[in-house]
């Protein structure tokens, strides 16, 4: 089937879902595949359950003369095109973000303030990757005025094939680090991948927000319309500021250039998220939010899913950063807390994963930063960390420390937990 007669039938059935255990009445389902599972297997479940239509790639799982199975070369490609040509229909301006830290932070935050004057749609979640962002756009409405999708990639090529699909006016990279090194296979590569955002504004002279304060980010930008911001430089920024020291949240002040400076007091913690707030602020200035109504956006922010956020229970303060980790975002959690004028530190640091052939090395490098941060008690959970050579306590798993907390759990402590999402660290709010 043709792309536009496809989109005839998504404006008809404007829902669209690849998941046969949730079919919203009049919906569209199309059967992707994954590792341990066939999508078309399930189409005719999905079309019992109230889908109109099921988009599917295997002949033999579209019944001859049933109009409701639409049969195409590829489920998922489809899906794409499908998104791609929906978003064209639309003149609005659509942002794209990526980077190795702080883009699913930067988005939430960008949206938040663009809310106050717009009509925002904007990436759910952490639904970044070749799936999640073709749902994203085809959320997409006559009602909204503004786009902000958020992309992320562990490959080249990864995201340039989202851009394509996107077709950004504005992109937005928070910064390069070593992150997906198993995939990207060096620093260098994680600097190409990401700048394959720019690389496709380019071919349509778009516009770049950009951290003035990145080396790397300023080298792959040459040719491209920038919007600066970062800290005071002796240059003009189109946004500018600075971290006043806030203990445990961030307290910080912002100006636009030749403005008045704005103070604010966000419910985020952590200095490494002053570039995510003057982000949203560029973006905001640059669609016409007030400085005011910024100030007021960014400090009602309040993290959630694990993300620098604080947490009291009733025997400690947790300071909750494990949805994901690499090497710049766990130094910089430790550092942020070694820093805070508070007593009696406990750190909980969970495995850095997909690092590659780097992976003991970067392990290593994080057990002797904590050797010189001199906290009080440093647990280390996995087999990376495990099998480094420090003085730190060592567990295989996240169930091991379970177990080691309800036999003593400490009291009275302040507690960051940080580590990759697949070493579960989350889990452990209910035993601290």
């Amino acid at each position: 089937m043709e792309i536009e007669k496809l989109y005839e039938l998504y404006k008809q059935h404007p829902v669209v879902t690849t998941d046969s255990r949730d079919c919203p009445p009049g919906a569209l389902f199309f059967a992707l595949k994954g590792a341990a599972f066939d999508g078309n297997a399930f189409a005719s479940q999905a079309i019992e359950k109230g889908c109109a239509y099921a988009v599917v790639d295997e002949p033999e799982y579209a019944p001859e003369g049933d109009g409701r199975y639409v049969l195409v070369d590829d489920a998922l490609a489809t899906l794409q095109q499908l998104a791609h040509y929906h978003r064209s229909q639309f003149k609005i301006p659509v942002i794209q973000i990526t980077g190795t830290n702080g883009k699913t932070t930067t988005k939430e935050l960008v949206a938040a303030v663009l809310a106050k004057k717009h009509r925002v749609l904007f990436t759910e979640g952490n639904l970044n990757n070749h799936i999640g962002v073709p749902k994203t756009l085809l959320r997409l409405t006559e009602g909204h005025t503004i786009a902000v999708i958020e992309t992320g990639a562990n490959h080249p090529g990864e995201i340039k094939t989202l851009a394509e699909i996107v077709d950004p006016d504005f992109g937005l990279i928070t910064n390069v680090g070593k992150a997906h090194l198993a995939g990207f296979g060096s620093f260098e590569g994680v600097v190409h991948a990401k700048g394959e955002l720019y690389d496709y504004l380019k071919t349509k002279h778009g516009t770049v927000f950009i951290d003035h304060d990145s080396v790397e980010l300023e080298r792959i930008a040459d040719g491209l319309h920038q919007i600066t911001y970062g800290t005071p430089c002796g240059e003009v920024l189109n946004v500018e500021g600075e971290s006043l020291n806030g203990m445990p949240y961030l307290k910080f002040r912002w100006r636009q250039a030749g403005g008045d400076w704005q103070e604010v007091q966000t419910r985020v913690v952590g200095d490494y998220n002053l570039k995510n707030m003057l982000a949203a602020a560029a973006v905001g200035r640059t669609f016409g939010v007030e400085p005011g109504l910024i100030s007021e956006a960014l400090a009602a922010y309040k993290p959630s899913n694990g993300r620098s956020q604080l947490l009291a229970t009733v025997d400690n303060h947790l300071i909750m950063d494990a949805y994901n980790a690499n090497p710049t975002s766990m130094k910089a959690a430790i550092e942020n807390f070694r820093d805070m004028d508070v007593r009696r530190k406990m750190v909980i640091l969970g495995d850095m994963g997909e690092l590659g052939a780097s992976s003991w090395q970067a392990h290593q490098d994080m057990v002797d930063f904590l050797v010189d941060a001199n906290f009080d008690h440093v647990w280390l959970v996995g087999h990376e960390f495990k099998a480094t050579h420090h003085p730190f306590r060592t567990f295989d798993d996240v169930e091991q420390v379970k177990r080691a907390l309800a036999i003593k759990k400490p009291r009275g402590y302040n507690i960051l937990i940080k580590g990759s999402h697949s070493t579960k660290l989350y889990e452990l709010r209910e035993y601290l």
